[in-house]
């Protein structure tokens, strides 16, 4: 492979940053290594495509009160848990508990990052960190994340968090760092590998199936079928972001 080539004269910071998202790793311990997610792996010749589109319906009828096996598999697909402070814990998903204000009926979901068609996080991001791959995957890249939090005042769902404290036993799978911003990957990892993210996968198997996952621009999807079976919602869909999380019975 050649060697690449040297910046052209008056190309800018900000050029250069993002031009970074495509470096591969660069090691940060024995074992552990930081890498941009759109260099993930993906089966030969099955690349990142806009005909695709990942997205999730949740159906709030089916999420038990008390029912946390979408953050605990998160949790360990991940590498996040609780730092002994809440106001420093990380948001990757957490559920909430929605009361219904005429008739006192109170129902629980998760929330996460919504994979926005149009993410506020992206357009406010001054160095290119917070991205939006062609399949809607909304994603942050470590190595050009300078910890500014713009994109966390932008998120209208209080979707992402900051690492305050040092980050040890990492997945080699979600690089996480002490000084940048996190959220919801969709577990990119495991949908590049062909499989679900793991909070849909341990929904279906332990508790009430109350996920779907697939790919919205296919009718075919199970996503897709599940959409067309009676009415969904976005939350805050009067903010045209176009959230590819879309939930049923809230």
């Amino acid at each position: 492979m050649s060697e690449p080539s040297a910046p052209a004269a008056g190309v800018d910071r900000r050029t250069l940053l993002k031009s970074a998202v495509g470096l591969a790793t660069t090691a940060v311990a024995p074992g552990v290594a930081l890498y941009a997610f759109e260099a993930a792996a993906k089966a030969p010749g099955d690349p990142v495509s806009a005909k695709v589109r990942w997205g999730m319906l949740i159906d709030s009828n089916k999420c038990d009160a008390g029912c946390d096996h979408c953050v605990t598999a998160c949790k360990t697909e991940n590498g996040w848990g609780s730092t002994g402070r809440p106001e420093t814990d990380a948001q990757w998903i957490r559920t909430v508990s929605l009361r219904d204000m005429a008739t006192g009926v109170v129902k629980s979901a998760p929330v996460m990052c919504q994979h926005c068609a149009e993410p506020p996080c992206v357009d406010v991001c001054p160095t290119g960190a917070s991205f939006k791959r062609a399949d809607g995957i909304v994603l942050v890249n470590k190595h050009i994340c300078i910890g500014c939090r713009y994109c966390m005042m932008a998120c209208p769902y209080k979707a992402r968090s900051f690492v305050h404290e040092p980050v040890e036993d990492q997945k080699v799978q979600a690089p996480r760092g002490q000084g940048t911003v996190e959220s919801c990957t969709f577990c990119v990892d495991r949908v590049d590998a062909g499989k679900i993210p793991a909070c849909v996968e341990a929904c279906s198997s332990k508790a009430g199936g109350a996920m779907t996952f697939g790919d919205l621009n296919d009718p075919q999807s199970d996503v897709s079928k599940a959409l067309a079976q009676a009415a969904s919602t976005q939350i805050r869909a009067d903010l045209g972001l176009d959230a590819g999380v879309r939930y049923r019975n809230l």
